[in-house]
Order: C-alpha cells, then sequence, then structure tokens
C-alpha cells in the first residue's frame, strides 16, 4: 500500500500500489466544478493516466491552469492530426503559431470550406469514440525506426540529436504521434473546440480559459499573423524550420552561419523601420512591447540606423513618468500595480510631449526607484528639425498614453519575440516560455533574482501583458520580432543551471522543469560570435549598448 496526500483537500488516503490518478481523484471526490484533467504530482505536471507506485504529494488541475490548458490543448491537436491524417494521407500538416486566440495550422495546399466542415466532422467523431491516448515507451533509436517508416522527418531529425536513451510516443487508434508532455486520458475529455478557414488553412479554436464552457473570443491580428508568415518564409529560404533541422544544422558545422543570417535578417528590419521613419518625417516614435521582447535594445539599435538616416533620435523611457509611490494604484491584495497604465501620470506626460514638440525648452523628469519619487536632475531637451524622439516603454501602443498628441506626429513600433522555431511540424515553442527565459537569465545576471523569484512572479507579468499591452499590438504602424532563430541554443548554457536550482519541494519546480524538458532538445551554442549589439545581449550581457 502507497499514501497519496492531496493538496487540493489537505487529506491522505492509502491505496495500492500501481492506482491511477483518475481512480485516486475519484476516491477523493474532490467535485472540482470543471473536473481534473491533470495533475502535478511532486511538483511535476502529468496526465491523469499516470500511476503511482511510491507515496506521492497531488495536486489535480482543471483546464483554468496553465498546465491544464497546455495538456488539453496538445490532445486536442492530436485529434485534429488523426484527423486531417485519416482524410488526406500523405499530406504534411504543420501546426504553425498561436494567433487570433486560436492556433493556425495548415498543409501544402490550400484548404477549402468543404474540406475544413470534414476534418471539424472527423474530429467530433473521433472525440465522441472515447478513444484512449496510449503511451508507447521505447529506445530511442526505435522511435526513429519507426517515425522513418511512417515518413515523418522532422520527428526522425529531432530524435536523432535528442541525447536521451529511451523517447515515447503515444498512440491514437492506429495513428502515431509525438508530443512532449502528458495528455488527456482519452479523447472524450475533450469538450470543446472549433475549427473554422483561416487564411490556406484551418483556425483551431480552444476554451476560454476563464470562462471554459465558452470559446476564446477570436481577434483580429492581421499584423501579427504578417509576422508569423514572415519568419514561415525566412526559415523555408534558409532551410531551418524545426529544432532538428537547426540541430542539424549546428552539428554539421554551420551555427554562425546561422547566427549571421539571424542577425543580418533583423538588422535589415531595423533599417527599413528607420526608412520608414524618415520617409513620414514622425517626429515621436513609441516602442512598445510585453516583458523582455526586448523593447530596449530595438530602440538603441533603431535609433543608430535613425542617425544613420541624418536624425538625431532622443532616447525618453517612460519609468521616468511613474506617478509618485505613493499615488500608484493598487491591486485588490493591495500590492502596488506598477503595470496599470494608471501608473503613468498621464496628464504631465502629455504636457511635457506638447511643449516638447511646441520647440519649448522642457526639463525631463527622473524616477528614483530607490525613494519612489520623481527627481530633476537638469535634464533639458528643445526640440530640433532634426530631432526624433524614441519613447521606449510597456504602454507605447496605448491611445489613452499620447492622446493629446496628433497620430501625423506619431510612428508606432510593436516588439516581441514571437518564438522564430518549432519542436517539429506539431509542436511549437510558447512565445511566453522564450520571453521567461530571457528574463529569467537577465532578472539573475543583473537583478539578483533566482530561478524561483523569477517563475513566481511570471504570472503577474503575464496577466498586466493581457490587460495592458496585448489589446493594443495592432495598433502599432509595424511590428518588430525580436526573437532569433538561434537563441534558445545559446540561452541554453545559461538558463540550464538556474533551472537545475530549482528544488522539487517548491511549486515552481513544475515549470522549471517543463522548461528544462523543451532545452533538452536542442543542441547548445557557445555565445562568443554573438555580436555586440544582438538583442540577446541585452540578457546574456557583453552588449556595447548602455542600459
Amino acid at each position: 500500500m502507497i499514501t497519496v496526500f492531496c493538496k487540493n483537500n489537505g487529506q491522505s488516503k492509502s491505496f495500492k500500489s500501481g492506482v491511477s490518478l483518475i481512480e485516486v481523484y475519484k476516491a477523493f471526490d474532490l467535485k472540482m466544478p470543471y473536473d481534473a484533467i491533470a495533475a502535478r504530482v511532486n511538483n511535476e505536471i502529468t496526465g491523469l493516466s499516470f500511476r503511482i507506485y511510491r507515496n506521492k504529494d497531488v495536486e489535480f488541475l482543471d483546464i483554468k491552469s496553465d498546465a491544464g490548458m497546455r495538456l488539453y490543448v496538445r490532445s486536442l491537436t492530436f485529434v485534429m492530426m488523426k484527423a486531417m491524417h485519416e482524410l488526406f494521407p500523405g499530406r504534411t500538416v504543420r501546426f504553425e503559431n498561436p494567433i487570433s486566440n486560436g492556433y493556425y495550422c495548415r498543409m501544402e495546399t490550400e484548404l477549402t470550406e468543404k474540406e475544413v466542415d470534414a476534418i471539424r466532422e472527423n474530429m467530433h467523431a473521433i472525440i465522441e469514440r472515447d478513444i484512449h491516448f496510449k503511451r508507447i515507451d521505447c529506445h530511442t533509436t526505435e522511435a526513429i525506426e519507426i517515425f522513418s517508416k511512417i515518413g515523418r522527418n522532422d520527428k526522425v531529425k529531432l530524435l536523432e540529436t535528442y541525447d536521451s536513451l529511451y523517447s515515447s510516443y503515444y498512440m491514437l487508434d492506429d495513428y502515431i504521434d509525438y508530443f512532449y508532455g502528458g495528455l488527456l486520458p482519452s479523447t472524450g475529455y475533450i469538450k470543446l473546440f472549433e475549427i473554422e478557414k483561416f487564411g490556406e488553412g484551418v483556425l483551431l479554436r480552444i476554451p476560454d480559459r476563464e470562462r471554459p464552457m465558452s470559446l476564446e473570443d477570436k481577434v483580429p491580428q492581421e499584423k501579427l499573423q504578417e509576422r508569423f508568415t514572415e519568419r514561415l518564409r525566412w526559415h523555408q529560404v534558409m532551410g531551418v524550420e524545426t529544432i532538428g533541422d537547426f540541430n542539424k544544422a549546428v552539428l554539421s558545422g554551420h551555427g554562425i552561419d546561422l547566427v549571421n543570417v539571424s542577425e543580418a535578417l533583423q538588422e535589415k528590419r531595423i533599417a527599413f523601420i528607420a526608412d520608414e521613419i524618415k520617409k513620414r518625417n514622425s517626429r515621436v516614435v513609441l516602442i512598445a512591447g510585453p516583458s523582455s521582447s526586448g523593447k530596449t535594445t530595438t530602440s538603441k539599435r533603431l535609433s543608430v540606423h535613425l542617425m544613420a538616416c541624418g536624425l538625431k533620435p532622443y532616447a525618453i523611457s517612460l519609468d521616468d513618468f511613474f506617478l509618485d509611490r505613493v499615488s500608484t494604484p493598487r491591486k485588490e491584495d493591495g500590492e502596488y500595480d506598477f503595470e496599470s497604465i494608471y501608473s503613468i501620470d498621464l496628464p504631465y506626460f502629455n504636457e511635457s510631449l506638447n511643449r516638447i514638440l511646441a520647440r519649448e525648452e522642457v526639463e525631463l523628469p527622473h524616477y528614483n526607484f530607490q525613494s519612489g519619487k520623481r527627481e530633476f536632475l537638469g535634464n533639458k531637451i528643445k526640440l530640433t528639425p532634426q530631432m526624433v524622439l524614441v519613447i521606449e516603454g510597456t504602454h507605447g501602443l496605448n491611445p489613452m498614453l499620447t492622446s493629446q498628441i496628433p497620430d501625423e506626429e506619431k510612428y508606432r513600433i510593436y516588439v516581441s519575440a514571437l518564438t522564430s522555431i518549432k519542436l517539429d511540424y506539431h509542436n511549437y515553442i510558447a512565445t511566453s516560455d522564450n520571453r521567461l527565459l530571457r528574463r529569467m537569465l537577465r532578472d539573475y545576471k543583473y537583478r539578483g533574482y533566482s530561478a524561483i523569484e523569477t517563475i513566481r512572479r511570471w504570472p503577474d507579468v503575464r496577466e498586466g501583458e493581457e490587460k495592458w499591452i496585448f489589446p493594443y499590438q495592432e495598433n502599432a504602424d509595424i511590428m518588430f520580432n525580436s526573437a532569433l532563430l538561434y537563441e534558445l541554443a545559446v540561452l541554453k548554457p545559461h538558463v540550464e543551471p538556474l533551472l537545475r536550482r530549482v528544488p522539487q519541494n517548491r511549486p515552481e519546480y513544475s515549470t522549471a522543469r517543463y522548461l528544462l524538458n523543451i532545452l533538452e532538445y536542442i543542441v547548445p551554442l557557445q555565445d562568443t560570435e554573438l555580436p555586440p549589439t544582438s538583442v540577446i545581449r541585452e540578457f546574456l550581457g557583453g552588449s556595447s549598448f548602455t542600459y
């Protein structure tokens, strides 16, 4: 007999060794509003089919949790891939990117409305049959042989560069696929989804985490999709679509080539943006984006190109226009809400900007984060004909920030790290995971924070982004993708030791383990050849810019 402690209700029960989490969940009779679909076992995420052979702490998770939603989407993707395989055998399906609160999926040829309807109907049929997801553990060489036989070269390349002796794959009836993490026990656990024609492929729509009985609202994101499409075009030119492709290139001695091409593509994009600003004669450049998107380095690189265009950029940070701390709005828990746009002194910011644009001499403030007060240190500015104000900050695209400034004076740039490579055709790497790794390294190197502290704060950061940043990203005149094809390989040697220091008895361990599992598939790349102006230097160190 073994003992299972349930964190949901603080109770313990005895079970026979080998009991499944489904049986444990039923025995505790938790009556969760949306039922459990995953669990955290000794702080490691797993599916409900997992069997327990020793004493464990267990916390059951529903679809409202990050881990639960990931597992639900992963399982739903498996169902969609099986449905498309049955309808279009031999055709390659690619799970491309998150967009419009869903996920974009395509094949080599454009899908028709009739074909999309057929996929939906087949998915419902698979779900109604309540087929079990069957996990197979085997030697990695055996998995490579299996995927070679069915023509899944994207999986083969990844596994051939994977150092683990054993691997696993899943079966749904006779359909085989490879997923990086647990799945639902069976297809019948999927309660809600929708697919619809989107571009040349389909948009897979998922439940709203806060309202799991409703679908996420569809949000138009044409500009964001343009950047993802641009990324795809670059990767096709370079012949590197997946981590397997990347690993093969690095191992064959072409890692530096990938670094140089990636950096050149970004530099070319920044030069184009500078030319556009010059062409429009914009006097105010607003740069916004989520945490660890590389806004600061992007603004500094852009300033260099603006000078090359004959302009004189002048950097202004929104942080210097924070309200005094005692006047900062608070969240429901009483903590200061520094993510809110109302933490900025909006009237004072607009007044200062209007005076600058009117060619008055204005003394700019400096915010002292230690005292929590605005200071004046004699930093004065007076606009000249060639001067461009480059304003960088979280809320740059929010209309409230510059409500008194005419649109013709402004050029708005949205910066985000739109992860530019997939593990394989059916498994993408979340852009938020990419940014979390960046932030973790920066927090450790420059702020003295541990990985535990960064992971613990991350949900609050993400909540602020969802409320104050993402709704305004389509307001941008242009979007800039700061993610680099090679960056996870360069970050890996630096962040893995930080993640491994997170002990198993901490709740942050599940996120650390999840990130380590992704990094295990990536061949590392040394950072010695990175240029000093690279956006990755903002987090890694060694930049030629001053921060």
